[in-house]
């Protein structure tokens, strides 16, 4: 949703910060706070589309059902540009390979790929072992 190393700002969630300067806050309070009103803008964007998704019949359900969804950071902390700990939201139920409402919380210094390497699978793609510096998948 946004380009992460731009300075593109976002007014419509209140802030005139650009992204990438916020994102390294420094601790300081105003950039945390603006950082946070471009997050919940971008989430609020990303609502808006599920909810289209959500409510376009498709086959015997609509279309949220029969996809997946990534949503997330390039990075755990983008402050310090730390790549550990990286958060993202699956959505849908990829046909029903996904059963949804699960939070999970990997061991420390599980790779992202595993995250992407599972997407894979779920999606179909059953004829790749490894995704960049994956270790395997993830129990969804």
């Amino acid at each position: 949703l946004c380009r992460d190393t731009s300075q593109r700002t976002y007014p419509a969630s209140g802030s005139d910060t650009p992204f990438h300067s916020a994102s390294h806050h420094q601790q300081k309070a105003k950039s945390i706070e603006d950082l946070a009103k471009i997050n919940r803008f971008h989430i609020l964007t990303l609502t808006h589309f599920l909810e289209k998704l959500k409510n376009t019949p498709y086959g015997d359900g609509n279309l949220l059902d029969h996809s997946l969804v990534m949503y997330g950071s390039p990075m755990g902390d983008s402050n310090t540009h730390t790549h550990k700990r990286v958060p993202f939201l699956l959505l849908g139920h990829a046909n029903g390979t996904v059963k949804g409402n699960l939070h999970l919380k990997c061991a420390e210094g599980t790779p992202q790929a595993n995250g992407l390497l599972t997407m894979l699978h779920k999606l179909g793609v059953d004829d790749v072992d490894q995704f960049g510096d994956s270790t395997g998948t993830i129990a969804i």
